[in-house]
């Protein structure tokens, strides 16, 4: 429950520290003194964005900083989710600086505002005059009707319709994606199987030049060759021959070889020689053999060079080893192609899967809300009838959505009407302002007591209504305050009778400027401000002694 409240530097209020009791609190004053500033503040701790134009002061930052007995709240999961350090006493702080720009704090840690949202979602529930309005709305309909209902039939059909769209979306870009791949998969089918049919070698283009520059001169090579066995060996009877010259010079040195010891090392050299050109003759002989000019071999060559140059030409390269990568891609595209023909399908299975099981949820979510539609019918009944609608008639009407959304597949409806007889029609048709609040109010009522929520703030919800059912407003309130603090901005003495603590904001004018206090008031200052909201200032006796009687004490006794 909220247990303190310190506001510095905001809007008319330039300190203030409050301490709030549990049960029943009211807050009064004149319209204008700064009762809603209370709120604004407040919402400032629950994350809602901040203002600079708050600052009264514009010189000095705004401060504000409440303190929370969260214990028993079950808020520890929480703490640690955003790595904060949990204690059984919440101190939340935000401030403002001139500068616009604002600052966060949890238990004394910096924090930001989607914790202190989440946060203020388990400590306190702050009922505006415009949330009223909402309560004409299908959405706030829909999920007033699942405070009814069991918590985990709804977060199961979350789950699975949050599961379902994923999937969707994953299958729609794969069909996006399909699409895309057909527009050109015939082209990379066409340029893989082009590749691949020419059975690339890694090291054949070198391979084929140079073949190709040796069939291009194999006419030349075996001329000179023929010119150089001519030259050495004639046609073999030659005398003009080399090795016919190199055989006679070698008869002349063996026969006087024996006549001087150089002679033979001379004989030597040219025996040496004459069998080196031998040899140089004989393998001119196996490369003129060998070379065999062939014109089909030389076109088999130039064709294939052809493909290779033509294929590099075509996907920009200027390696066989390029071209061989470039065929890896294209085959590992296809092949993807392929498997996501295969991952369509595979993720079509799944949606429908889901779907059904989403389905399913969304049924057990109408059933549930079907059950609780009855019960908060027949809750409501006797609260409406305590604050002066006995006639009235709610009925929740729960009809099929036309499709699936994030609260299931139910149009939920409050059927109303507030007089006899009457035609039930949706709340926004036939329910005026004050039967709104007294509904709002009623729904309150009986939603607070399966809510864990320790706080509930109503700012003027009693507005439109007054004499007996402002008692039995206040005596509603009352009893909502046994098991919650509840905190009440009013203006009806019949309610702030039954309050346990009494708080009033008054405007005063110090020097130039306009502020506002906030104080609570002891007993018999509340019998005065009671007498007061019941007549003028200064009171009558009779409204004094109304008052006594509205808080039930006597006019000797203090109030309890």
């Amino acid at each position: 429950m909220l247990k303190t409240l310190h506001i510095e530097n905001y809007a008319l209020i330039q300190e203030t520290d409050i301490s709030f009791d549990g049960g029943f609190v009211v807050i009064t004053g004149e319209t204008g003194a700064g009762k809603s500033i209370l709120l604004g503040a407040l919402g400032l701790l629950l994350g809602q964005r901040a203002d600079a134009q708050v600052l009264s002061d514009k010189e000095r930052k705004c401060v504000v900083e409440a303190s929370f007995d969260v214990s028993g709240l079950g808020l520890q999961p929480l703490f640690e989710q955003y790595d904060a350090d949990y204690d059984d006493l919440l101190i939340l702080r935000r401030e403002i600086l001139p500068t616009a720009k604002s600052r966060a704090f949890v238990n004394d840690s910096p924090a930001n505002l989607q914790f202190l949202k989440e946060l203020g979602s388990h400590i306190l529930d702050i009922h505006s005059q415009y949330q009223t309005l909402t309560l004409t709305e299908s959405l706030f309909q829909t999920q007033l009707l699942d405070s009814f209902s069991e918590a985990t039939i709804l977060s199961q059909y979350q789950a699975l319709y949050h599961q379902y769209g994923a999937l969707k979306h994953q299958l729609e870009q794969l069909t996006a994606q399909d699409a895309e791949n057909n527009k050109v998969l015939d082209y990379n089918r066409f340029l893989f199987d082009e590749l691949q049919t020419a059975k690339l070698q890694a090291d054949e283009q070198q391979e084929l030049e140079e073949e190709a520059h040796l069939l291009e001169h194999t006419g030349a090579i075996k001329e000179a060759l023929g010119t150089v066995a001519a030259l050495c060996d004639g046609d073999g009877d030659s005398d003009d021959s080399a090795v016919a010259r190199l055989v006679a010079a070698r008869s002349a040195l063996d026969r006087v070889s024996s006549y001087h010891p150089d002679i033979q090392t001379l004989y030597q050299r040219v025996d040496s020689t004459l069998i080196e050109l031998q040899d140089i003759l004989s393998e001119v002989s196996t490369l003129d053999d060998r070379l065999q000019f062939s014109p089909e071999r030389q076109a088999q060559v130039n064709d294939r060079l052809d493909l290779i140059y033509r294929l590099q030409k075509k996907h920009g390269v200027d390696t066989i080893a390029a071209l061989l990568d470039i065929q890896r891609q294209l085959d590992q595209q296809l092949q993807e192609a392929e498997g996501l023909d295969d991952r369509i399908r595979e993720v079509m299975e799944q949606v429908d899967s889901v779907f059904a099981l989403m389905q399913q949820a969304a049924d057990r979510l109408t059933t549930a809300r079907t059950q609780a539609g009855r019960m908060l019918e027949e809750q409501l009944l006797p609260v409406l009838s305590q604050v002066g609608m006995a006639s009235a008639k709610i009925v929740v009407d729960i009809t099929p959505a036309a499709d699936f959304g994030p609260l299931g597949h139910d149009n939920v409806r409050l059927l109303f009407n507030a007089n006899q007889g009457g035609t039930l029609r949706p709340l926004a048709e036939v329910a005026s302002g004050g039967e709104l609040s007294r509904l709002m109010l009623a729904i309150k009522s009986v939603v607070t007591r399966r809510s864990l929520l320790p706080t509930i703030i109503f700012d003027e919800i009693d507005s439109g209504v007054s004499g007996d059912i402002s008692m039995a407003v206040g005596d509603i309130m009352h009893r909502m305050a046994q098991h919650m603090q509840v905190v009440a901005i009013s203006h009806l003495p019949q309610i702030a009778a039954k309050a346990s603590q009494h708080l009033k904001v008054a405007k005063a004018l110090e020097g130039s400027r306009t502020i506002s206090r906030i104080r609570q008031l002891s007993s018999e200052e509340r019998v005065h401000e009671i007498a007061v909201m019941l007549s003028s200032n200064p009171p009558t006796t009779a409204a004094l002694q109304t008052a006594r009687e509205l808080m039930g004490v006597s006019p000797t006794n203090n109030v309890q």
